[in-house]
């Protein structure tokens, strides 16, 4: 096996039937966990908080931009 570090982006849109794919041929394991509580309710808190004051969300774009900004801080 190759020494190799291999960093691939897989499209959002294709993600799903890839890991179907591989799960298929038993190149994979799908391990599903339930998510905690406290996601759920910090969720459906977030969420009610939009409904609320929509002019305080962000958009996806503005939020992976700005995780990009804090990566190259780091």
């Amino acid at each position: 096996m190759s020494d190799s570090i291999y960093h691939i982006k897989i499209k959002k849109e294709y993600a799903s039937a890839i890991l179907e794919d591989l799960k298929q041929v038993d190149a994979i394991e799908i391990i599903e966990e339930p998510i905690p509580e406290w996601q759920k309710k910090e969720s459906l808190k977030r969420l009610q908080e939009m409904k609320e004051n929509p002019s305080s969300s962000i958009s996806e774009e503005d939020f992976l931009k700005a995780l990009d900004e804090d990566d190259e801080k780091v």
